[in-house]
């Protein structure tokens, strides 16, 4: 007698849920480099996207490009050093994911710049937007995102820092101490709110290929002459790659920190 065929398992015929599906993570300074990287990396794991930043036609072109792919993204205008522009990110982002159905997740923390020269060559004209933005903006949304989180008991707080934090180097000593700072401010947080389920990662890049070099102020003569040694540097996607795995791990595994370099680099 000839049996029934067994119908196939739906879970062997059906792709599985992306892992970040469901969730929302907001990513400032996402117009270019690292940030931009990091927004198409979550989408692509399944999470809405809040893409922010202070150039809105690169947003709403990133957010364009994440909705094709036939993930969710909104672009906001927002400085990153503005305290009363984050309120305002958080506020429009939770506004978003109640019509998206997605509840905000993950927050990186990515807004910052970059300064050549230390405590003497450094411009010290440019001191004080360099820590409201690398500093004080980056803990006020850290601080935003953690009460909301903590409330939830749950969330991920990523915060990227940088090898020029990890080793202060001469060449870059006040973009350094800001990067030290904030490695501070999250290590700090972390033991804060881990008990609540909060999960607080720093991530510290070596050198990667992007603007932030050019906005800085670097040169042939005090970036680029240093760095040929190292040989092939970093891609945004490659920092991006590592965020996405962070945020991936299980509930009750925390990667707290994360140091990247190129292979070929020995210092910072």
């Amino acid at each position: 007698m000839l049996k029934t065929p067994v119908e196939p398992d739906e879970a062997r015929t059906s792709n599985p849920p992306l892992p970040l599906a469901g969730k929302m993570a907001i990513v400032t300074g996402a117009s270019a480099g690292i940030g931009r990287a990091v927004a198409a990396q979550l989408a692509k794991l399944g999470a809405a996207v809040v893409v922010s930043g202070r150039r809105m036609a690169r947003l709403e072109t990133l957010a364009a490009h994440i909705t094709q792919m036939g993930g969710a993204a909104l672009a906001v205008e927002a400085d990153a050093a503005d305290n009363a522009a984050i309120d305002q990110l958080l506020a429009k982002a939770e506004t978003w994911g109640e019509k998206t159905g997605c509840g905000l997740s993950m927050v990186v923390v990515n807004a910052g710049r970059g300064l050549a020269g230390g405590l003497l060559g450094s411009d010290e004209s440019q001191w004080e937007y360099l820590y409201r933005l690398n500093v004080l903006g980056a803990m006020h949304l850290m601080r935003r995102a953690a009460a909301r989180f903590a409330e939830k008991k749950q969330g991920d707080i990523v915060v990227l820092g940088s090898v020029a934090g990890h080793n202060i180097s001469p060449f870059s000593g006040m973009y350094g101490s800001t990067k030290w700072a904030i490695a501070a401010a999250a290590e700090a947080l972390r033991r804060e709110v881990c008990g609540q389920g909060v999960r607080v990662t720093t991530i510290k890049p070596g050198i990667v290929e992007s603007e932030f070099q050019d906005v800085a102020g670097y040169t042939f003569d005090n970036f680029t002459k240093m760095v040929q040694k190292f040989g092939a540097v970093l891609k945004p996607e490659d920092v991006a790659a590592a965020i996405g795995f962070v945020v991936c791990q299980p509930p009750h595994v925390h990667i707290n920190e994360l140091v990247i370099r190129p292979t070929g680099q020995d210092y910072p």
